[in-house]
């Protein structure tokens, strides 16, 4: 629908904005939202976007339709009036302990609080206090900072199918609670932490781990290593005002270093051995016609998701573990005589952009000889967090490099971040006929963007093969209940649980919207352009691992299930 607003005195056009809100910052004007995100229903509940017609009438911005010949006005006394009294009701109902919360700093509650020059709360509190859940081993949720905006509520329903959180109770007495009241560890969570990414102030928080670190990094009897997933050189940036997309690998090596890590390895060497494994599989199920489609196992979400709601398509998932996990197994392998000769424990560090990781690394599966593969993970937000509080200035650390043996990845183990990333590796390694750049972005058109269900067929020695990349639980539950049903078929099948992959978890720099998706995704696709290695297998260090640590212990790269 096209036409013309009038915003306060000035002329607007609008063609496909869906609704009055995203008409008035086209013009330039940034209302206050506290459960409005366009990837969700419109909910309408904070009342914060309000406007004033002609008539003097208020309506909420983000739930009416632009008509051609409106006219608005955003701040007027009464619109004003309304969002200071909402603003005051809500701080009324709020823990306001700002000095101690993780959000400080970053809260939209608190913004708004300052931007509308809220100093004091006339309302007194009527809410009483409710405990903290610290159930979880990703997220924390302290139900006395939710402002009952419902986002993760909607986001957990509607971006993952899983609906792990709902309004409980009626009136003043009603909370955001997993069913029955009970702590999120006993329900079907999934610890994406995409609630998180959307609540607005700090009533869900990343479960904070690093006084872990500090521990280990000052303990000397420990060899600490850190190994950093690809998502995280193209995000970390942006707490420290860097764009997004912008790599910033050299630094944030530089800055483990100084925090006392003692060596530092990408994780995408880790998917290198991932495509390697992954692809090797594929061809024996291709093969023998067994199991398949072969679903990828590298996001922890997406597995623990498959086990609650379809836990017969089990053995439709690859054995592979996921780079985070490998890399932990071989790590501990590869030191474990020096361990011994040192009298030195080795400490694996993941730094990932994922919440679920946290939960991830505690299976029982991941445990060898009485090991953790992974014992400590800290997201991009932590880092950044250790960071500052190290007193480091990211900006103007000198660049450093990853440490070898296990520092040099291919591009195609680097775009593992990005939806659609796992495939084009897998496929690129099964292909006789290394394309160059300028043929992979034709290539593999198809299994790049942000679409939430992509599809291509490749031509792979003489045979078809039929792959799906899917991103978002929701979109997933939908395309294995079509499988089920006949209505569609793959051989190979990518799921993430995050929209948009890695770089968008859980525990990576919010806000989290499909432009920085792009811009991060955008990053990774351009080391891949500059990266001298260009398929897995030619990863002259993996293969030297192959034929040596891992001649004998291939075990060590699957789960083995019981």
């Amino acid at each position: 629908m096209k036409g013309t607003m009038i915003v306060d005195g000035r002329k607007i056009e609008f063609d496909k904005e869906k609704n009055v809100l995203e008409v008035v910052r086209k013009a330039g004007i940034n209302l206050p939202t506290f459960c409005y995100h366009s990837e969700l229903s419109i909910y309408g509940a904070c009342r914060m976007c309000i406007v004033e017609d002609t008539w003097g009438n208020t309506f909420a911005s983000c739930s009416q339709l632009p008509k051609d010949g409106m006219e608005i006005f955003t701040n007027t006394p009464k619109v004003q009036k309304y969002r200071k009294t909402i603003l005051e009701m809500i701080l009324a109902n709020h823990d306001r302990d700002c000095t101690s919360c993780d959000r400080t700093g970053k809260c939209e509650l608190q913004e708004l609080a300052i931007r509308f020059g809220i100093k004091d709360i006339r309302f007194d509190e009527i809410r009483k206090k409710l405990p903290i859940d610290k159930s979880s081993l990703s997220i924390v949720r302290n139900p006395n900072k939710c402002i009952l905006c419902g986002d993760c509520v909607r986001v957990c329903e509607e971006m993952q199918g899983v609906g792990a959180l709902s309004f409980a109770y009626r009136g003043s007495n009603m909370t955001v609670s997993p069913a029955f009241n009970r702590d999120i560890a006993e329900i079907n969570c999934v610890n994406c932490g995409q609630c998180r990414a959307v609540c607005p102030t700090g009533a869900i928080i990343i479960k904070n781990e690093n006084h872990m670190v500090w521990e280990a990094v000052h303990n000397k009897s420990k060899r600490v290593i850190a190994q950093i997933a690809p998502a995280v050189r193209v995000a970390l940036g942006e707490e420290f005002g860097l764009n997004p997309g912008e790599v910033t690998i050299g630094k944030i090596i530089a800055a483990l270093k100084t925090l006392g890590v003692d060596e530092v390895y990408d994780t995408a060497f880790a998917a290198d051995m991932t495509v390697i494994e992954e692809s090797k599989e594929f061809v024996e199920r291709l093969t023998s016609g067994e199991n398949l489609p072969l679903f990828t196992s590298c996001c922890p979400g997406w597995v623990k998701f498959a086990e609650n709601k379809f836990p017969d398509i089990m053995d439709n998932i690859s054995t592979c573990k996921s780079p985070q996990q490998m890399f932990g197994a071989v790590i501990k392998e590869y030191y474990k005589e020096a361990s011994k000769k040192e009298g030195k424990e080795t400490v694996m560090i993941s730094v990932m952009p994922c919440t679920a990781k946290k939960a991830e690394i505690a299976r029982e599966e991941f445990e060898h000889e009485g090991m953790r593969d992974v014992d400590i993970v800290i997201t991009t937000q932590e880092l950044a967090l250790l960071i500052k509080e190290a007193g480091i200035i990211f900006e103007q650390l000198e660049e450093e490099a990853f440490d070898m043996p296990f520092g040099l990845a291919s591009g195609s183990g680097i775009i593992f971040g990005a939806t659609g990333g796992v495939t084009e590796a897998v496929v690129t390694r099964l292909l006789k006929d290394k394309p160059d750049h300028s043929a992979k972005d034709v290539l593999f058109k198809n299994v790049r963007g942000m679409e939430n269900l992509k599809e291509a067929t490749f031509n792979v020695d003489g045979k078809e093969v039929k792959v799906a990349v899917v991103h978002g639980l929701k979109s997933t539950d939908e395309l294995i209940k079509q499988i089920k049903a006949g209505e569609r078929y793959y051989d190979f099948i990518e799921v993430m649980a995050c929209p948009g992959g890695c770089i968008a978890g859980g525990g990576q720099p919010i806000p989290i919207n499909t432009e920085m998706r792009k811009e991060r995704a955008k990053g990774l696709y351009k080391l891949d352009r500059t990266s001298h290695i260009k398929s897995s297998e030619k990863n002259p260090l993996v293969l030297s691992l192959f034929e040596n640590i891992l001649k004998d212990n291939r075990e060590l790269l699957h789960v083995h299930k019981k």
